[in-house]
């Protein structure tokens, strides 16, 4: 799949496509700035009006449940329903799944009323929503119970939808093929919104490509590049979101293919 990855990495840099958030509170400028990076245009809304109407212009929709409410899922749905009216990728980033019966019930509930195309989440959550014995902590994972493969082809097969689990090596799968991505650095576990900024990544890959399996491999392998790079001159935390985004605007074509470690199963 390398050289899939680097087509489409060529490919969103020459169109800039337009990719609409409905996203966390937390992390919306670096999610915004990863996508810039990534070759992307993104655009932010927390409107439903606006954001339905931006869901059919936009090459992929980001839904981010991290700050979730009553308004915000409301938006979400609508969007969502927008975008698949006119054809377009929806990714589900369900953070917190498994945390709060509230977070829980929000992401099955989107999965229940969009048609999703991918669905990105940690340990914890994919194992959550696949019935899995996912754990969290607040927001972050403490593992799944069981295989982690199994759980991501058993969510993958019940919602139609490719699964994407992050951690120290991340899983993609549609139900048939799975691809295990070996990029990436410890570091961009100890910052906030790496988790949040790779579904942004994802949202750029989607639009040039209707594989949406090969979209978040890609997606994940470059992300985990652009992380390693950073995390080698980094001085620490504060600094590695700013390294990780100067890494993944300028990581050329002829350094993915070499370095992209995606292994089909």
């Amino acid at each position: 799949m390398k050289n899939e990855t680097a087509k489409l990495m060529t490919l969103i840099r020459e169109r800039a496509p337009l990719v609409l958030h409905i996203t966390n509170s937390v992390t919306v400028n670096d999610c915004a700035c990863a996508a810039i990076c990534a070759g992307g245009s993104p655009v932010m809304s927390g409107s439903a009006e606006d954001a339905a109407e931006l869901a059919a212009l936009a090459g992929a929709v980001v839904l981010n449940i991290g700050t979730v409410s009553d308004d915000s899922i409301e938006v979400m749905i609508k969007a969502g329903k927008a975008a698949n009216v006119s054809g377009r990728t929806v990714i589900l980033d369900p953070v917190g799944a498994g945390a709060t019966r509230y977070r829980t019930d929000a992401a099955l509930r989107i999965l229940d009323e969009v048609n999703v195309s991918i669905i990105k989440g940690n340990a914890g959550e994919i194992g959550t929503l696949a019935g899995a014995g996912g754990r969290m902590k607040g927001v972050d994972s403490e593992g799944v119970d069981g295989d982690p493969v199994e759980a991501c082809v058993s969510l993958s097969k019940s919602i139609g939808a490719v699964v994407v689990m992050t951690g120290p090596v991340d899983i993609v799968t549609d139900g048939t093929r799975i691809a295990v991505i070996n990029n990436g650095h410890a570091m961009m576990g100890r910052v906030s919104g790496t988790g949040c900024m790779v579904s942004s990544v994802i949202g750029c890959y989607a639009s040039c490509t209707d594989d949406a399996f090969t979209a978040a491999a890609a997606a994940l392998a470059v992300f985990g590049i652009a992380g390693s790079k950073a995390a080698k001159r980094t001085k620490g935390p504060g600094s590695f979101l700013t390294d990780l985004k100067d890494e993944l605007s300028s990581l050329s074509v002829n350094e993915v293919i070499p370095l992209a470690n995606i292994r089909l199963m």
